[in-house]
């Protein structure tokens, strides 16, 4: 016998982007979104900047740091750095994981950089960072969304590099401490830890950053989606609430009423807090259950938003537990990213309830044990 868990999750959505709305959302809370407005009108202008200057807020960035908003999600905003700052250094770019093999991927074929260096690790592990040269510019990702393993900490980025640090840090930003102080350029995307909505990104610079995008000119065309200077001065009106091209200011709406959330509840500690408690509640159910591993063998690195599983079953057997949790509304979207390993993957950020993951973990439990017959 195997009987069903008679309770299931109020929210079942466990997906790693669009991740889980609010608690308590109700589209109501967008009611006053100056929808039909210009994004260049007083009120349109004001709603994008107010969204800019509570992101600095919460996060507690330093004074003389810029955010803008900019186009196509974390990787418009990511590719907008590479193609505007890589050039003028050599690029060691830190990769272990899908997404940061793919920033790896463009700088080598797409922005045809020769001088470059790779560092990377299978999925699960972090590579050599004691190798990793910071006169030169550094590109990795903080949170490998793909492969459930995080930098454990800023340590080995050195204060006296003389090369910028261009940081993903879309599935750590809001869930996570960053040394904002090492980060040159940060990007990542509404519709993760606050469970915004998607397609629009945000670029985090530093000063060292802006310097560099008004002393290099790089040899290569930049599309107007990705111009961040203007006769080799920096666009500050993007980094004021003027956005490239056209936002929508329903999804601007919608990030506000997260970021007001996360006011309300105690800003980013208590961001933080919940996603770590979410964490907590799987590692529970793995220590109690021999079938089923962290892919991140390493708890120093393990991820506390995109929790990445292993189970003792074959791949087709795997999906067969993915479709039955999702068939019986208990878990959705919980399959691991197509090229990483065959498994699972929870989001644990802050918009996840903890009662709902430990739901999650029984039907769990039941149907592993449906499949594995």
């Amino acid at each position: 016998m195997n009987p069903k868990p008679k309770q299931k999750p109020v929210k079942a959505y466990f997906s790693s982007g669009p991740c889980a709305k609010r608690p308590g959302y109700k589209l109501e809370a967008l009611e006053g979104a100056p929808l039909g407005r210009s994004h260049r009108s007083n009120i349109g202008k004001e709603r994008l900047q107010k969204a800019i200057e509570k992101t600095k807020a919460i996060l507690g960035l330093p004074e003389n740091y810029l955010v803008g908003i900019v186009p196509a999600s974390d990787t418009g905003a990511f590719e907008m750095a590479m193609w505007n700052l890589l050039g003028s250094k050599p690029v060691d770019v830190i990769y272990f994981e899908s997404f940061g093999k793919t920033w790896a991927d463009d700088i080598t074929g797409q922005l045809q950089l020769n001088d470059v260096n790779l560092f990377f690790a299978g999925y699960g592990e972090l590579p050599d960072l004691k190798s990793v040269n910071f006169d030169h510019d550094v590109v990795f990702t903080w949170n490998g969304t793909t492969s459930g393993v995080k930098m454990p900490n800023g340590d080995f980025i050195p204060d006296n590099r003389t090369g910028l640090t261009l940081c993903d840090a879309t599935s750590a930003v809001f869930a996570m401490e960053l040394p904002w102080e090492k980060l040159d350029v940060t990007t990542f995307s509404w519709q993760k830890v606050l469970g915004g909505e998607a397609a629009h990104g945000m670029i985090i610079l530093s000063p060292s950053a802006v310097k560099r995008l008004e002393e290099f000119t790089p040899a290569r065309p930049i599309p107007k989606i990705f111009r961040l200077t203007k006769k080799g001065k920096l666009m500050v009106d993007i980094f004021e609430g003027s956005t490239i091209n056209t936002p929508s200011m329903l999804c601007t709406e919608d990030y506000l009423d997260a970021l007001k959330w996360a006011e309300t509840i105690g800003g980013l500690p208590t961001l933080i807090e919940r996603s770590m408690d979410n964490l907590k509640v799987i590692e529970k159910f793995v220590t109690e259950h021999e079938w089923i591993e962290f892919l991140a063998k390493n708890e120093a690195i393990r991820s506390n938003t995109s929790v990445c599983l292993t189970l003792d079953l074959e791949p087709e057997k795997v999906k067969a537990v993915v479709k039955l949790l999702a068939a019986e509304e208990a878990a959705f979207d919980i399959a691991s990213y197509r090229d990483a390993p065959a498994g699972l993957r929870f989001w644990c950020g802050a918009t996840v309830d903890k009662s709902d993951l430990a739901l999650a973990m029984q039907w769990l439990d039941w149907a592993y044990h449906e499949v594995n017959i």
